[in-house]
């Protein structure tokens, strides 16, 4: 399943949804359709069972539901018994699903609503080296031994289509093609494979960097903090994890600047994987559902290892297979 946070225009405004696709771009709205689905027992109380029952932000669902996977192929489910029946619309008159490609009145936003914690880590072995050879340094064997990370706002999460800001501080602006990983449920001390069951699903992230200003901050060893603060983008939808069959993923990962493929890889290429990164984070430590881990940058994934650098009103595309492609332009530099 794939699931989106969107957002809608009508005559009173613009409105944030939370959907899942039925099929490649019909959105079924999941708040609508479990409201439409207790219309057909119960007319007076139905919005009000919906709004406990199916609350309308992901977030919520991911902390009021023990399976927030079966509780969307629930929704699906109902969605298909309501469309045989022929209810397309809740009893109010709102839309219980639509087709996201015919919509000019809608688009995709980044599909969490509320991030706890943004986490990233530093995974694969070919970026790592390619960092550490600009900077005359060898890669220090700790990094073989642990999954180490950063820690990044999250209240300047973008979505696909959203302008990425060019801040005054920076002259070398960077994009970032990475996993990420969104937590579903509550764990500590994991071990082993069955870690994974606590990964709720995985979306693309594309991990915005003033390269410039990085450098400064990582001579002083520390960080990064603010040269990764001001934007990352998320989206645009979050694959559930039972379509990867509760493991680590083999996807095809695919950065193209205004067109042209600047950077390839796969995810599988992380030299530490979705179960060592769990194992290491909840040691003596919890996960939370809403948290937001990053993989790190696939090998030739940024600019910074090709020697090639965006520009203003560069079309920026981060693809991953199996859950979709974020495609954002890049604004003028803020002077």
């Amino acid at each position: 399943m794939k699931i989106a946070t969107y957002e809608r225009s009508n005559a009173f405004g613009k409105f944030k949804r939370l959907g899942v696709f039925f099929n490649t771009s019909t959105i079924v709205d999941v708040n609508f359709c479990w409201q439409a689905h207790f219309e057909q027992t119960d007319f007076y109380t139905a919005p009000k069972k919906a709004f406990y029952e199916a609350p309308n932000s992901l977030w919520e669902i991911l902390n009021c539901k023990s399976n927030a996977i079966a509780f969307f192929q629930d929704t699906l489910q109902h969605y298909d018994v309501l469309s045989q029946l022929g209810v397309l619309k809740t009893r109010d008159g709102a839309d219980i699903a639509f087709d996201l490609k015919d919509d000019k009145n809608s688009k995709l936003l980044c599909p969490l609503d509320k991030i706890n914690s943004f986490r990233d880590f530093y995974t694969f072995e070919d970026h790592v080296k390619k960092g550490f050879e600009k900077r005359g340094e060898p890669v220090p064997e700790e990094w073989y031994q642990i999954p180490v990370y950063y820690k990044s706002l999250t209240q300047n999460m973008m979505g696909d289509g959203d302008i990425i800001p060019w801040p005054s501080f920076t002259k070398k602006l960077d994009y970032e093609l990475e996993l990420g990983a969104v937590i579903g449920s509550y764990g500590k001390n994991l071990k082993g494979a069955s870690s994974l069951k606590h990964i709720f699903g995985f979306t693309v992230i594309n991990d915005v960097s003033a390269r410039d200003l990085q450098r400064q901050e990582m001579k002083v060893r520390l960080g990064p903090s603010k040269s990764k603060d001001f934007c990352t983008v998320v989206g645009p939808v979050i694959t559930t994890m039972d379509e990867f069959k509760f493991s680590n993923p083999d996807l095809a990962m695919t950065a193209k600047i205004n067109g042209n493929i600047w950077s390839q890889g796969r995810s599988s290429q992380m030299h530490h994987d979705w179960t060592k990164i769990l194992e290491f984070l909840t040691w003596d430590e919890a996960i939370l559902p809403g948290d937001l881990l990053g993989s790190g940058t696939v090998g030739t994934g940024c600019g910074l290892e090709l020697d090639q650098w965006i520009k203003p009103s560069d079309v920026v595309e981060c693809e991953i297979e199996h859950i979709g492609r974020i495609k954002n332009v890049v604004g003028i530099p803020n002077t």
